[in-house]
């Protein structure tokens, strides 16, 4: 497993990222792996030199933390860990139950910490956007987190680049902690990051930490896995004729290269600019190893044209209320 530096920080985080969202309680989501089966996993993990988990209090509403936490606590260290959690998402009915005002986040983090049974976080990121919160109030509130030793750095995910770049100078207006991370889609089937965000983050320095690789199974041949037929988001994101099209040229490349689609399509994502650590989710070891196996794959310039060549712009996805209203027009 390679190393890099989390940004312009020190930390030093692995290439693979093991994303959490399919650990927890099935109680939450059908295709969530219940802490039996979510431990074998996080453990190869580990074995596989995987130091940065991403978790999210949202994850399983509490108890994606929890299970994460006790599997990788009774197995490595606590300093071995890069532990990553986020806040935004509603945990309960109340006014104050979600976003970024400093209630909720001084409430979140403590929240996180106890149910991961740490005494600290790695990175702490926002989960998303809050138009209904002052920028200043958020930005100082996740200062004093950081001051008081409750989180190490800070990093956001899910906005425009525009949003991500004000928060950040009213951190630099104001002396408090820059975000060292921003964790965005980016997939051969999902490109529009590739506009504005992540050269945003390459001149700033700003590690680029991708999920759904995967395009939500698409681009791995598993659309009609128990997620996708339980999950509304991989039809309302990649259910329009440019992405299955995408999805099919993925799998040529793979066949030729006599490697899986879901490989290839997580060496696409490993190879772009400014790329620092991929998450990988995953309910099997097989798919863990598989992600292994991309890091060290190189496509050539023919075989990234052959996907790339086929890509159309598309609506923005900048959070889980947005759809894509006008449909892609094929090539």
């Amino acid at each position: 497993m390679d190393y890099v530096n989390l940004g312009r920080s020190g930390l030093k985080v692995s290439r693979l990222c093991m994303g959490t969202m399919s650990f927890g309680s099935s109680r939450w989501r059908p295709w969530v792996l219940d802490e039996a089966e979510s431990r074998p996993v996080l453990h190869k993990a580990l074995d596989m030199g995987i130091n940065f988990f991403d978790m999210a209090d949202f994850y399983s509403l509490g108890a994606g933390e929890e299970v994460v936490g006790r599997a990788l606590l009774e197995k490595a260290p606590r300093q071995q860990l890069v532990l990553a959690s986020k806040a935004f998402y509603a945990m309960g009915p109340g006014p104050n139950d979600a976003g970024l005002s400093r209630k909720h986040l001084m409430d979140a983090i403590d929240a996180s910490l106890r149910r991961i049974g740490t005494d600290y976080l790695d990175l702490y990121i926002v989960h998303g956007f809050d138009p209904h919160t002052p920028i200043e109030e958020t930005m100082e509130a996740l200062h004093d987190i950081v001051k008081s030793g409750k989180a190490r750095y800070i990093g956001a995910s899910t906005m425009y680049a525009w949003q991500f770049a004000r928060m950040q100078h009213a951190a630099d207006l104001n002396g408090w902690t820059r975000f060292v991370s921003m964790q965005c889609q980016l997939n051969a089937a999902y490109r529009e990051e590739e506009r504005e965000m992540i050269p945003y983050c390459i001149d700033q320095q700003v590690a680029v930490t991708p999920f759904s690789p995967l395009a939500r199974g698409l681009l791995s041949g598993a659309a009609d896995s128990l997620r996708n037929k339980t999950d509304n988001f991989t039809q309302e994101f990649y259910g329009d004729e440019v992405s299955w099209s995408i999805g099919k040229a993925v799998e040529r490349v793979a066949a030729e290269r006599g490697v899986s689609p879901a490989q290839v399509a997580q060496a696409w994502v490993l190879g772009r600019p400014g790329v620092t650590s991929m998450l990988v989710g995953a309910d099997a070891t097989a798919q863990l190893e598989q992600a292994q196996a991309a890091l060290s794959l190189v496509l050539s310039d023919e075989e990234r044209w052959a996907i790339d060549r086929l890509y159309t712009p598309c609506d923005v996805i900048n959070d889980h209320n947005n759809e894509r209203r006008i449909p892609r027009t094929p090539r």
